[in-house]
């Protein structure tokens, strides 16, 4: 899991926006560990996690000079990033995303009010742990829905705000909360036979 308290560097804006070599390389330099990783869970292979990286600080220096401050740059960059990874996804997928539908078959079952199974707290960060899940994890999380699998990464994985994911992805942060939680609940349904006997 990400160090949520992590403060992201305060970065020249006007230095970046003169082209300064020194302002973007600082940039680079800062933002491609933690991007690198977010391409390569996106996109499963670190050649095209690579690919689309370059990308992404290509277009991020041409670019720069619309940035108008309205988010964090970091926020603004991985804008860039999700952008370029969606393009690569719709030419090469691997996996075919489950409609809504079945997502809707993966949430827990309710009666009279009550969960019809047994609740558990959904644990991103132990899963992502262990070793021996992280594989099915990150099949699971392929499965989902486009919009779902980008909120889980952003949000559990990338540590983003609410907020912020719902400025990435352009939706309401009620609609990022709703969505996380479906999401949430179906790789809970998906990675059950594989936990359900462990104390999580």
């Amino acid at each position: 899991m990400p160090d949520l308290s992590r403060t992201p560097p305060a970065y020249d804006l006007e230095a970046l926006k003169r082209d300064d070599p020194a302002a973007f390389e600082a940039l680079v330099r800062a933002e491609s560990p933690r991007l690198f990783r977010f391409l390569l869970r996106m996109l499963g292979e670190e050649e095209a996690a690579q690919s689309v990286m370059q990308e992404t600080f290509l277009q991020a220096f041409y670019r720069i000079k619309t940035f108008r401050g309205d988010a964090r740059l970091t926020t603004w960059l991985y804008g860039i990033a999700l952008n370029q990874a969606r393009a690569l996804l719709r030419k090469n997928r691997r996996y075919a995303p489950m409609e809504e539908a079945d997502l809707d078959r993966l949430q827990p079952a309710f009666s009279h009010g009550m969960y019809a199974q047994r609740y558990r707290p959904w644990p991103p960060d132990v899963l992502t742990e262990r070793e021996d899940l992280r594989r099915l994890v990150r099949e699971a999380i392929d499965r989902l829905p486009d919009t779902y699998r980008e909120i889980i990464l952003l949000r559990d994985i990338e540590g983003f705000s609410t907020e912020e994911v719902a400025q990435l992805l352009k939706l309401s942060e009620g609609a990022v909360r709703v969505r996380l939680h479906r999401a949430r609940q179906a790789l809970r349904a998906l990675l059950s036979p594989y936990i359900e006997q462990e104390d999580l």
